[in-house]
């Protein structure tokens, strides 16, 4: 799709990514479409994935200040089958912030939340019992979220 994609859409995007509230007729004003363009656009966007949710990030430190995990996870013997089967099982857990299948000394790396360490252990033991195929779980726990964004560079 990225190719079907010209440089209003890519200007659109950029816009809604920062704030996807923002309204069709400032998005227009701002880029030299009309509103109804605009909206057209962002329609078949929505249509095609290439917007995949209009979601609201909340901000973790006006909440409940979630203590940040990032686990490197090492499956025995590169085991595909229970990479999948733990996919599929942690798309359920909200605690899964993120997960990334990487290469280096682990297999998969995970941004985990929980209130506190005590939490974290529990989610810990929850997932090792259910996947024994994980043979370790290599902690960081965050200190300070230097960074944290979602917008990609277009």
């Amino acid at each position: 799709m990225s190719d079907n994609l010209d440089q209003f859409d890519r200007k659109i995007l950029a816009i809604v990514q920062r704030n996807c509230l923002t309204r069709s007729e400032v998005i227009a004003e701002e880029i030299g479409l009309s509103p109804s363009a605009v909206q057209r656009r962002l329609k078949r966007l929505r249509q095609s994935r290439v917007i995949s949710a209009d979601v609201a990030v909340v901000d973790n430190r006006k909440l409940d200040n979630l203590m940040t995990f990032i686990v490197g996870l090492e499956i025995e013997r590169e085991n595909y089958p229970v990479m999948d089967r733990f996919m599929r099982w942690a798309q359920g857990q909200d605690a899964f912030q993120q997960i990334f299948y990487v290469t280096g000394a682990v297999d998969l790396v995970a941004v985990i939340l929980a209130r506190d360490v005590t939490e974290f252990d529990a989610i810990a033991e929850a997932t090792m019992s259910q996947f024994p195929e994980i043979k370790r779980m290599n902690t960081n726990v965050v200190l300070n979220v230097l960074k944290s964004g979602l917008n990609l560079p277009i």
